[in-house]
Order: structure tokens, then C-alpha cells, then sequence
């Protein structure tokens, strides 16, 4: 239904009234009422209102005027005022590849309405956020959308979420210059300078920290992803149109400056990889038992079963498992009291459609007779034949 509502206006039409604090909540408060302004006209559109849609677009155009799509959807109305148009953008001679993009905004930007629920309650990716860590950000490239959530005493609570664009190829980045967003879990930086900026850039650009460990464990290489906006003549872009990086609109970007601005925000960008919430649950809770564990075994100097918790495929720092292996039973063999103590813990379900991940980082003080240091680690674990192990480590 929806597709065909998007191609021929006269489409059957949907109704929405009985979903007025849904669209309620799109009109109000950045960064929804434009997009509640679209959605409500789009709607009218379908069930005959036309003057009604055309009064809601012209409000769009008046407080957005470069938002492109806009103007589309205004052109189409105005037709069907005066006959019964074919489709959407349906005007003689339009660019039909750029008809396809503006069709794709829109229905995706109608999805988000059309959704059941706002936003995961209990998103799939952030199974824990350390006190240091305000906010956290789920970009899904699917859905072509931005959800930012709070910290509540280490939970995720859901606040906003912004319509962006992501790379023009899809996702899943390999190299330099191949134009799609790659998924993982990375850290947005300080904002980059904006005088030192083009304008395709917008008002506001944040570097992501991609590679990765993992990705670069992969082979994967390239640079300069980043949360940005978009340039001063353009509102918003289609939802597959940048060069890997994921683009806001200015409006959005900027209302984002408070979350990003202490430089260590974290961003999961995620693909198509449902996983019941029952199940999550489980593996989160078998996780913490294995972290546990192994500061237990690290911490009694139980060299071995300390080491059975690494995966054979284990790397660090230019390490393989071997050469980690062969160092702490060389650091271990004196059985030394040692305390070791974790603190400010944040994990993060890993979206990697082949096998479940999570990245997991802490504070970690370590004291013994020997030495006493105090550091910032990020392991990757890798659940292998239904148990937990740890496939890298190394100080943040």
C-alpha cells in the first residue's frame, strides 16, 4: 500500500486519525514539525484534501525554502487541482533518477510515521553505557535514520530521532573510495573547524572513528566518515546519496552540537540484523558472567583457564594468540598477589550479520606487588560454539 501510495495520488488513502499523538508529536519541536508538516500533507494528499495538503507544504517551503522535496510534492498538488495526475513527480520531461531519490525520501521519511513505535525501548545495540557516556547514537542505514538516546544510570532512554542520507553504494565500507557507510561501533570526534570546511559539509562535521580495531583486523581501509550536514543551497538529501558518510540537515546537526560536542560519543551504525529481544537478553547476561570470569581468573593467576577465555583467533598490538599466551604464562608464572578491579563498563552489541560480537570497554586498576596501573581497555568478544571469548584487546 504504501508504495502504490506514493506513485498515483489517488491511491487508496490512509487514514491517521486515529493516531493523533503520533502525528501530534511530529509537529511539534525540532527536529519534527517540518517532517510532521510533509508527512501530515502527503497524508491529506491520499485521502482527496488537497487544499488542506497544499496549505501544510506551503508552511514547509516557508520556513525550509531549499528543501527540495518539498517544492516536488507542491508542483504534484497543484496538477491535481487541475486534473488527476499519473504518479508522483508525474510533471512533463522530470529527471526520473531524480524522481526515484525524492520517492525514496518520502516513503521513507512516511515509514517513520507509519512505524508502531517510536524508537526500540530496549535498543538491540547498547546493552551498557559508562557514566562518562551521556548519550549514545543508533544509526539505522535500513530505515535511513538517526536515534539518540540518554544515559539513565547506565540504560539507554530513548530522546530523538532525525531522518539522514547514508553512502550512495549501500554500506558494509571495504576500501577507500567505494561510497557506502560501514557498520560497527565507532566514536564520534570534536567537531572539525567549520572555516576550514566546504560547504557540501554544512554547518557541522564529526569524524568517526572508522576503521575500527576490527575493521582494520579485516583489511578494511579508508578515511574521513563522518556525521555531517549538508550544503547551504540543499534542506535535506536523498537516503542513499553521500559518499560513506552519514548527513543530517543542518537543523539537525546543529541541535546534535550539545550531545557530540565532548568529542567521545558513541555511534553504532547498524544494517538488517534482527535478533529476538528474549535472546539478546540472554547473551548479554552470558557476557557479563564470562567478563567476570575471566578478571576472576586473571586475578587468582588461574593461567589457564585465564587464557582458555581468548578465542585461537585472538590479535593485539601485532600479537596472535601464541605470542599473548606464551607472555602471560611467562608474566604469571611468580603467583604474585594481584588485585584487579573494573569500573565505568560500556558494551555494545557489535552488528555484524555473520556472527555475535560486542565491544566492551573499562576502566581497569591493576595492583600487585610488582606494579600498580591504572588504564582505559576495549576488548572485542566473539561468542564461538555458544561461548563467549575475547578476539582483541588493547588500551583505548
Amino acid at each position: 500500500m504504501l508504495t502504490a501510495m506514493l506513485l498515483p495520488w489517488n491511491a487508496t488513502a490512509i487514514y491517521f486519525a486515529d493516531r493523533p499523538s503520533r502525528l501530534e508529536s511530529f509537529l511539534h519541536g525540532t527536529p519534527r514539525q517540518i517532517e510532521g508538516l510533509l508527512v501530515r500533507s502527503l497524508l491529506e494528499t491520499t485521502q482527496g484534501k488537497l487544499d488542506a495538503a497544499l496549505s501544510d507544504i506551503d508552511e514547509v517551503i516557508r520556513a525550509m525554502p531549499n528543501f527540495k522535496l518539498a517544492y516536488l510534492v507542491r508542483g504534484d498538488l497543484l496538477q491535481a487541482k487541475a486534473r488527476q495526475i499519473s504518479g508522483f513527480g508525474s510533471a512533463p520531461n522530470a529527471p526520473r533518477d531524480e524522481i526515484a531519490d525524492f520517492q525514496d525520501e518520502a516513503r521513507v521519511r512516511l515509514e517513520r510515521y507509519l512505524s508502531r513505535e517510536d524508537a526500540p525501548a530496549q535498543p538491540d545495540y547498547l546493552w551498557q553505557l559508562d557514566e562518562a557516556q551521556r548519550h549514545a547514537i543508533v544509526v539505522d542505514t535500513n530505515k535511513s535514520r538517526l536515534y539518540l538516546y540518554r544515559n539513565d544510570h547506565g540504560q539507554p532512554r530513548y530522546v530523538a530521532d532525525y531522518y539522514v542520507t547514508v553512502g550512495k553504494n549501500g554500506t558494509e565500507k571495504q576500501s577507500e573510495g567505494d561510497k557506502k557507510t560501514p557498520i560497527g561501533v565507532y566514536f564520534a570526534g570534536k567537531q572539525l573547524e567549520r572555516k576550514k570546511l566546504p560547504d557540501m559539509y554544512g554547518t557541522a562535521a564529526y569524524p568517526l572513528s572508522y576503521p575500527n580495531e576490527w575493521d582494520k583486523h579485516r583489511g578494511k581501509n579508508g578515511h574521513g566518515i563522518w556525521l555531517h550536514g549538508t550544503p547551504s543551497n540543499t534542506y535535506s538529501r536523498p537516503p542513499r546519496a553521500s559518499d560513506g558518510c552519514v548527513v543530517l540537515t543542518n537543523p539537525d546537526i546543529s541541535s546534535l552540537a550539545p550531545v557530540l560536542q565532548d568529542g567521545s560519543t558513541p555511534v553504532v551504525i547498524v544494517g538488517n540484523n534482527p535478533v529476538s529481544q528474549a535472546a539478546l537478553k540472554a547473551e548479554r547476561e552470558r557476557l557479563m558472567g564470562a567478563m567476570e570470569q575471566w578478571r576472576r581468573d586473571w586475578e587468582t593467576q588461574n593461567t589457564e583457564d585465564y587464557l582458555a577465555r581468548y578465542s585461537r583467533d585472538f590479535f593485539s598490538e601485532g600479537k596472535n594468540f601464541k605470542a599473548w599466551a606464551d607472555e602471560k604464562r611467562r608474566i604469571q608464572q611468580s603467583k604474585s598477589a594481584t588485585s584487579i578491579q573494573l569500573s565505568n563498563l560500556s558494551v555494545f552489541r557489535y552488528p555484524d550479520g555473520q556472527q555475535q560480537m560486542a565491544v566492551v570497554s573499562f576502566d581497569q586498576d591493576f595492583k600487585s606487588d610488582r606494579l600498580n596501573s591504572h588504564m582505559r581497555k576495549r576488548q572485542y568478544w566473539i561468542l564461538e560454539d555458544g561461548q563467549w571469548k575475547i578476539l582483541y584487546e588493547g588500551a583505548v
